[in-house]
């Protein structure tokens, strides 16, 4: 992913900031990116919260330099003896 200018991330926290206050105060629209929105159910709401926390945790991610932690799973099936 390309690295995010800091302009970029701080409107992405300024998108999150007004999705969030959205949600808790209740209301269906705001304003993100200077146009404002109408969204059709709280549950859109907070899908459109939870898709600019990704965008944002990928660019401060991108830009530390650090990838998506990895999680690796061991499995254990013994060896058969009875």
């Amino acid at each position: 992913m390309p690295t995010c200018s800091p302009e970029q991330i701080a409107q992405l926290q300024a998108d999150l900031a007004n999705l969030n206050a959205a949600i808790a105060s209740g209301v269906r629209s705001t304003t993100l990116g200077g146009q404002t929105v109408i969204f059709n159910t709280g549950d859109s709401l907070i899908k459109a919260r939870n898709d600019v926390q990704a965008r944002l945790n990928a660019c401060l991610a991108a830009q530390s330099g650090k990838g998506s932690p990895k999680q690796a799973y061991a499995y254990y099936a013994g060896r058969g003896y009875d």
